[in-house]
């Protein structure tokens, strides 16, 4: 087993492994707040509870945020409201 890094360009997951991550990413990745951030984000994401937050853009690419202060069901208040902001700005949505 190699213990080397990836490179960037290196496929680490084939598309089934990518659609399957994503999918739970979607469903669950959010905690309590999956359908909600779903809704307003727009993409799949995960939240840590030291107040990162991970968005993919499949296919393209993923973008972290962090702030500590958590909101009611332990994501980023602050991680969310840029993610939401940025998505709509931007146009990202996934759905």
């Amino acid at each position: 087993m190699s213990t080397s890094p990836k490179c960037a360009d290196e496929q680490v997951l084939n598309p089934d492994q990518n659609r399957q991550v994503n999918a739970l990413l979607a469903t669950s990745g959010m905690y309590d707040e999956a359908g909600s951030f779903a809704f307003k984000v727009g993409l799949p994401g995960k939240s840590g509870v030291g107040g990162g937050v991970i968005a993919v853009i499949p296919g393209r690419f993923s973008i972290c945020v962090f702030s500590p202060a958590l909101n009611a069901v332990g994501n980023s208040h602050l991680g969310v409201a840029a993610l939401t902001s940025l998505s709509k700005r931007i146009n990202w949505s996934v759905y």
